[in-house]
Formats: C-alpha cells, structure tokens, sequence
C-alpha cells in the first residue's frame, strides 16, 4: 500500500503503541501498523489516518483507546481445537498426570486461558476436562480467560458462535456441547459455559500473579498467537510474570512460531512428538569453568602496600529478616522468602509476616498451608480487616464459597470502605448467578473509587490502582448485560 503518514510519525507510533500498549511494529511492519491506525480512525472519532495518529502522539493513551487499538491491529482468528496436537498432548499426558497427582483431598486444577479472544480456546478447554473427567462435579476448577478487547470477552461471555468458530471439529462437538439457534449460529451449553471466568486483563501492564485478578498458582496458561504482537522486553517480563504465576511443574502452552530459548530462559523446553512446550522447574545450571593459572615466565615483585585511608563510615542498619523476604520474593526466591518469614514469625509472632507467608504459599498453590497462615495473622490480630479479606481469597480458592462470603462480610464489618472486599463479593455473586447482588457491590465500588486517585495504589491489592479497579469493574458489569 502507498503510505499516507510519514516514517517519524510511524516511529513514534510504533514506539508509543509498543511502550503503552506492548504491540510491537518494527519498520518492516509498518505498513501493517498504518492499516490498523485508518481502521481505527473512525472509531476514535477521526476523520482520516493522519489526524488519527497525532490524536494518538498527544498525550497518553487512554485504555478506550488502547482497547480500539488492540481490536484494529491484531487477528482475532480463533476456533475451536486450534492446534489439536496441544489438545492431544493436553488429553492424553499431561491432565491425566494432574488428575492423578491430585485424586485424593485436593481436588483442583487451575487453568488461565490468556488472551483468550471469543472464547473458543478456554471453552474447548472445558469442553475436554468435561470428555476425560467423569467426576468434575466433585472437583474444584479454575478456568479463567482474559483479553486486552472487551468486545471478544462480551462475544465470549454470550458464548453464541458461527460456523467460522468450528472449522475441522472434531465430530463429537457440535452434537454434544451445543444447541443450534439458526441455521448458522451455534450456542454452548450451560453447564459448559457456567465453568469459565471472563475477564479484562492487559498483559503488557497489569500485575500478575495476583490474588486480586486470580492469576496466581495456575497449573496450566494457554497464551498462544499473542505473545507475537508484544516486542522483545515485554514478551520477556509477560514470560517471567507466567513462570510465577505457575506451580511448580506448571506448563505454559505458546504457539510453535512462539518459541525461544533467549525470551524463556527460566523454562524447560519439555518435547513432545509434534510439539514443544514449557515446563516450570529446576533448570541444572552449567558447571562454570575455571581457568587454569597460567605459568609465571618472569619475576615481578609485589607492588607495595597502599597506605589505608581512614574514613568516617555511616553504620548502616541491617534490614530486617520480613525486609530480606521481601527482597527474596521480589527476586523469584519464594523457597528462601518462606524460611526468612518463618523465623521472622517464630521470633515475634508477626501478623505481617504471617500474613506474607499466607500471600507466599497461596501463590504457590499449597492452599492448607496458605490458610493456617492466614489464620495465624487472624489470631495475632482479629480487627485487621486485610487479614480477613486474604482469608476470603484463600477459601474461595479452595472451593469454601460459604466461608469466603462470610469472611469478606467480616472483612466489612471491620472496615465497611474496604473497596476490595466489594469487588470480591461482587464477583462472588456474579460467578454464582445472583446478579442483582453483583451489581450492588460493583456500585458500592464505583462510589468508594470516587475517593481514590486514578494511580494510587489499593490497600491489600498486590500494587493494583484505583483507575485499573475502576476499569475492571466497568468490564464485568458490561459482560454480565451481555450475558
């Protein structure tokens, strides 16, 4: 195509839309970059490319904006079973060996679909735990799906397809999973469709693993055909939140063109026939070679000692063993965090570090050890409303709905602007079909955030802002009238 917007203008796109929004457009894709920014053009109340792109390079974007952008500049190209060899190898190996792993009392399996566009890919997923798990039921699972464009996740949430979504189906699929509602439009069953979480999440920005967004101890994340869009640092800090994300001996499924030892050094590469993927564990590091020491061919006497300079030094204090936890986690270290805590605990019966330790082994997905913890912050301090609210994401976690309502309800009481215990309360409500209930909460939200500044940061929320809550609870509000 002729280019109508000049290589600087495209520079500083590129940049901009890279950095903001982590889509990624070297000079050899400019082209398709200009595409995308005349069909967004309209829809950002442009009359043409060129006033589009200086809308674009004035100030910040705004996430409506980053929203249209991401809709206009990648593929949302989607079916039902894409790249079956993953599903075969998924059915076959590795569920089986987790549904093993966890047959007797811990009962749960957690899978994040990110990115997951329409729908199509975290609905086969449980359209197959449905097909190789006869007592689902009496399982707890975790199907989250999540997507930068709120227009896939209210197609998603509607759970409506065309023919376009199953192409080469399996045979089984249409019969067995969906109802016809016109001659070209298919709906998914309910109780397939009551078992996934939709909901907004941007992976060039947002936090993640998170309690708050319920990407932590996932055993399985599906990102396939979005990481190609991200430029290199993103996809390396996207890469590094998902190997945190996971448990030990997770799996991280990416698309084979995804692939690359530089960008996942901190996962195994586990092959398989037909297909490579990520594996979270130990990786046995290179013996390090040390050189020999050369001969000596001539005598070279010593230089003398330096005269030693006495200096004023400023005694610096040691950080304390809850400060070297947090320093530990920051680096990836949980194992060493957790020792440092332990003994931080048994020597002042600290509520925070008790509580840390809840966060830390939570995030581990070791969810009997995550909740004494939180129990013990609880008995060192019962008025701390975060300590509750913790407790209530923790028993959510392992499938006590019950138990978490009422500890979030206590969570109120003791602090009734607790703005995170509405929001959980309100997804509670939501997952659970009472959705007048979610709407009050997610009201009693949006007049709590009132009071908070667009970047200032929640208590109790891993570092997330009142701006991103506020979005958050706009995109499940807008997915439950779609639904």
């Amino acid at each position: 195509m002729t280019r109508g917007l000049s290589d600087q203008w495209l520079s500083q796109l590129s940049k901009s839309i890279a950095d903001q929004a982590g889509l990624y457009f070297p000079p050899e894709r400019w082209s398709d970059l200009e595409r995308g920014i005349q069909s967004a053009a309209p829809l950002l109340g442009c009359r043409d490319a060129a006033s589009c792109a200086q809308l674009l390079l004035s100030e910040p974007l705004k996430k409506e904006q980053i929203e249209i952008l991401a809709t206009a500049l990648t593929v949302g190209e989607t079916y039902f079973f894409r790249e079956k060899r993953s599903f075969e190898i998924l059915s076959e190996q590795i569920l089986p060996e987790l549904i093993r792993a966890r047959q007797g009392s811990d009962r749960r399996l957690r899978i994040w679909s990110a990115g997951c566009c329409t729908g199509e890919e975290p609905y086969s997923i449980a359209i197959l735990l449905d097909r190789i798990l006869p007592d689902l039921r009496q399982w707890h699972v975790t199907i989250l799906a999540t997507d930068v464009n709120p227009n896939f996740l209210k197609k998603a949430s509607i759970g409506v397809f065309s023919e376009w979504s199953f192409r080469n189906p399996p045979t089984w699929l249409k019969d067995n999973y969906f109802r016809q509602v016109d001659k070209n439009h298919f709906e998914i069953l309910p109780r397939i469709k009551e078992r996934v979480t939709f909901a907004y999440l941007n992976l060039a920005e947002d936090i993640y693993p998170s309690l708050t967004n319920n990407t932590n101890a996932m055993d399985l994340i599906f990102c396939r055909n979005v990481l190609m869009y991200f430029a290199a640092e993103t996809v390396k800090k996207a890469a590094h939140n998902f190997h945190r994300s996971l448990v030990d001996k997770g799996w991280l499924l990416i698309s084979p063109t995804e692939l690359s030892s530089e960008l996942f050094p901190q996962f195994s590469s586990v092959h398989f026939e037909g297909a490579i993927l990520y594996q979270k564990g130990e990786k046995v590091s290179p013996v390090p070679v040390i050189p020999l020491p050369q001969p000596v061919l001539d005598f070279i006497p010593p230089l003398p000692e330096p005269i030693p300079v006495l200096e004023a030094k400023m005694e610096r204090p040691q950080p304390t063993l809850y400060e070297r936890a947090l320093t530990l986690l920051e680096g990836g270290d949980a194992t060493q965090a957790i020792e440092k805590l332990e003994e931080d605990f048994a020597r002042t019966s600290s509520a925070e570090s008790a509580a840390l330790l809840a966060r830390t082994y939570a995030n581990l997905g070791e969810l009997a050890e995550a909740r004494s913890w939180v129990e013990k912050a609880i008995g060192a301090n019962k008025l701390h409303a975060g300590w509750h609210y913790l407790r209530a994401i923790i028993l959510q976690e392992q499938g006590a709905d019950e138990e978490g309502s009422a500890a979030l309800k206590r969570a109120l009481y003791l602090d009734s602007d607790f703005v995170l215990a509405h929001f959980a309360l309100g997804n509670l409500a939501l997952r659970q079909g009472h959705s007048k209930e979610a709407h009050k909460h997610f009201l009693n939200v949006l007049e709590l955030l009132a009071d908070y500044q667009p970047d200032e940061m929640l208590p109790q929320s891993d570092g997330l802002v009142g701006g991103r809550l506020k979005e958050m609870v706009i995109s499940a509000m807008s997915m439950e009238r779609a639904a």
